[in-house]
């Protein structure tokens, strides 16, 4: 089974799964708006800062929720 193909079938069979996903992609289009600014202020700087370490937790949590796929359904 291809990454992508877990990926669905995890948004598809697992809440928590789909929630990581989503809100990652949020933040990843709150971060995209951020960064069209040619100058941030001070408190934008650390807001982006917090919605980084945000995001790079979900992921590390979906890569984490795959790898736990893949262990336990070997043969796809």
């Amino acid at each position: 089974m291809k990454e992508q193909e877990i990926i669905e079938s995890l948004r598809q069979g697992n809440e928590e799964f789909k929630k990581l996903y989503d809100d990652h992609h949020v933040l990843d289009g709150q971060l995209a708006e951020i960064d069209k600014k040619v100058y941030l202020t001070p408190e934008e700087e650390v807001e982006r800062k917090k919605m980084q370490k945000q995001k790079l937790s979900k992921k590390d949590k979906m890569a984490e929720m795959i790898r736990d796929y893949k262990k336990d359904h070997p043969s796809n």
